[in-house]
């Protein structure tokens, strides 16, 4: 019941149902996904998650069960097809399959247990950083791990193929950002062939320009901050994009935010806004 064309079963043909039965022997956060055309079907995201819960409740109850799938695409700026033929080199990166700021907050209360599933099929490894309270890593896609070999971490690295759990209680009320901890990683579609224009000097060059091409901004001279909106081809994403109460946030991809609040008047299903401040607690300009 594998489900490996040719190997231990036939395709299944356009067309075809087939139906798998087996008995489970294990509990923990397992995947599916083909293996027949996995450079087309798999590149198009066709896996999901396979939870089993366990037959005895475990002694710690969790509260909030959270699970993403990582994934990353290539998408020329201006259509809406990825190209499956892109090996390494990808443009859009997902929690999921939505980049920021399509990405939906985590929400939980003040003292709940959470745990939070992580499955990866792409064809990177992602390190996914949690900011606030440390977490410790408590399941693979192997198993359980026992609690004398858990430890404290605020990054697990997710290799391609397999699953992490993490667990930890929301102690610290805030807005905390969750997200792959590879800078490229938390960007939309940008370009990579142009030519690294860091320090060049680039005085009058956008007056110039912009009598061909309304709107152009010159690119990298200073970095990209504040540079999201620029003008870009139809049916693309920014390339770094969202506003929190501060101001622009920059990010992108694979980026959201854990919300824990002391109350939650409108329950868990709904966004409760951002976090209020206590006074002290923001830092300030002097």
């Amino acid at each position: 019941m594998d489900g490996v064309a040719g190997l231990v079963q036939p395709h299944i043909e356009p067309g075809e149902t087939y139906v798998y039965e087996f008995t489970l022997r294990q509990h923990g956060t397992q995947m599916y996904h083909p293996h027949s055309d996995e450079m087309l079907q798999m590149a198009m995201g066709m896996m999901g998650f396979f939870i089993i819960h366990p037959k005895r409740p475990r002694p710690k109850k969790i509260d909030r069960d959270y699970a993403i799938f990582l994934q990353e695409w290539f998408i020329d700026p201006g259509t809406s097809t990825p190209d499956p033929m892109v090996m390494l080199d990808f443009n859009v990166f997902t929690f999921n399959a939505r980049a920021f700021p399509g990405t939906a907050p985590l929400i939980a209360k003040t003292g709940d247990r959470v745990r939070i599933r992580i499955a990866n099929l792409s064809m990177d490894s992602h390190p996914i950083h949690l900011h606030g309270p440390p977490f410790k890593i408590v399941a693979t896609d192997g198993g359980p791990i026992p609690a004398a070999g858990q430890w404290p971490e605020v990054t697990v690295s997710v290799p391609v193929g397999s699953t992490r759990d993490v667990e930890w209680m929301a102690l610290d009320p805030g807005d905390w950002a969750l997200h792959c901890h590879k800078s490229h990683h938390t960007m939309n579609p940008m370009g990579h062939d142009v030519p690294n224009l860091l320090g060049v000097r680039q005085d009058g060059v956008e007056a110039k320009i912009r009598k061909h091409l309304p709107g152009y901004m010159p690119m990298m001279e200073k970095g990209m901050g504040n540079m999201h909106e620029m003008g870009r081809p139809k049916n693309t994403l920014p390339m770094m994009t969202g506003t929190g109460q501060f101001g622009p946030i920059e990010m992108g991809g694979m980026f959201t935010v854990m919300k824990v609040r002391d109350e939650l008047p409108k329950g868990y299903d709904e966004d409760p806004g951002w976090y209020v401040h206590p006074p002290g607690t923001v830092a300030r300009k002097i």
